[in-house]
């Protein structure tokens, strides 16, 4: 935002803030959406219940697609236990904020939904979620918590499903309609062949597509990231497989460092931060955050390199001895990154980690997610939006 756009809308935020709400929204609709689309979304959901007209305002679809993108960041992650090699996920779904003097964690947060489910990505507002009840019958959910809004749609061929990942761009399609969103599973073929179903809000449809993929490694369930219109699965290779959503084109990106450059335990997670991919890595060199530019080339360039002993000098409280303790696996886990924060396991808590500030903060105890460390947990982050779901 340039100067000229900060000033006028300090100014524009002096009239909220000065009971000029209703002077404001009927004096000028445009310069009205213009202000209110700058706001975070617990702010808006605040105003909702000043007016009517604000209600109305806040409640149009084109201002929450243009808010989400405008001013929402990652706010929080969503977290599930996992048991038996991940072949089963604990009932509870709790969500643990960020950015909040309130870091008080929600348990059920999805308990709206019909079924008991099992989260498995999430993009821009919208979570994507698969039925964890025994039946012929596997659905998927698209829904926006903050709403309580849902779509469902039938899973086809769910015992083949490897994966599930969500796609949804607010700024992309018109907002007179529907909000259009795409969920693909991956699915296992013979031969170490993936193949990918694609469902369309827009259509109402799953279909067939016709590129394949062969990876003979296994991707890591849940650890889907869109990012520039392609959506990213983290593989436990050294790759890691793209999805082009408009040319359906795939592609297997090599990851910034090969595994024969580290004598030590390495720890590694991806991401999204300014609509582009980002890998988190964490070895003898240090904690990088490495930035995809081309995926055709596999070309990464470091955004941040920070030495072990820089680590243990910024956040000395939460980590000492890395050198000697990044081999205990158990001890320390990334969990997931966005917009700049890396949320961290370290021994039985919960952190978060500004790459900028080089700031630390405890979020949450394990205990309190009634968690453990034998299994890797499903953490999928998140931020909040307005934007409505249709009911089909």
């Amino acid at each position: 935002m340039d100067s000229q756009v900060s000033l006028n809308t300090r100014s524009q935020m002096c009239m909220l803030k000065n009971g000029g709400l209703e002077a404001l929204l009927w004096g000028n609709y445009d310069m009205a959406a213009n202000v209110l689309s700058r706001l975070s979304t617990m702010m808006l959901l605040r105003l909702k219940l000043v007016s009517k007209g604000l209600n109305d305002l806040i409640s149009d679809r084109t201002l929450a697609r243009l808010q989400t993108i405008r001013t929402e960041t990652v706010c929080g992650f969503f977290y599930q236990e996992m048991y038996l090699n991940n072949d089963v996920c604990a009932s509870c779904v709790s969500y643990v904020p960020w950015g909040r003097e309130d870091n008080q964690v929600c348990n059920n947060v999805l308990e709206f939904l019909p079924d008991r489910v099992t989260i498995q990505a999430a993009c821009n507002g919208l979570i994507c979620c698969r039925s964890r009840l025994s039946s012929f019958d596997t659905m998927v959910y698209v829904c926006n918590p903050l709403r309580k809004e849902w779509n469902k749609l039938l899973l086809p061929d769910p015992n083949k499903v490897c994966s599930l990942a969500l796609a949804f761009d607010p700024l992309k399609n018109p907002a007179h309609v529907s909000t259009h969103f795409k969920v693909v599973a991956v699915r296992n073929g013979v031969d170490d062949i993936l193949m990918f179903n694609i469902y369309s809000s827009e259509t109402g449809r799953w279909r067939n597509s016709e590129v394949i993929c062969r990876c003979n490694h296994n991707l890591f369930k849940n650890k889907s990231i869109f990012a520039g219109g392609d959506l990213y699965w983290l593989t436990d290779g050294e790759e890691i497989l793209m999805l082009n959503l408009e040319s359906e084109l795939t592609l297997l990106v090599k990851e910034p460092l090969p595994a024969t450059e580290f004598t030590m335990t390495r720890q590694f997670c991806i991401g999204e931060s300014e609509d582009k991919l980002h890998y988190v890595l964490l070895s003898e060199y240090g904690l990088q955050l490495w930035m995809l530019e081309d995926c055709f080339a596999s070309q990464w360039a470091v955004k941040y390199s920070i030495s072990l002993k820089e680590l243990e000098e910024d956040i000395p409280e939460i980590l000492f001895n890395l050198a000697e303790t990044l081999n205990m696996i158990l001890w320390l886990d990334l969990w997931a990154f966005k917009d700049g924060i890396l949320f961290i396991r370290v021994s039985s808590s919960v952190y978060s980690f500004d790459f900028e500030t080089r700031k630390a903060k405890m979020l949450c105890g394990l205990s309190t997610l009634g968690a453990s460390v034998l299994f890797p947990p499903v953490v999928i982050t998140y931020s909040l939006s307005l934007v409505p779901l249709d009911e089909e």
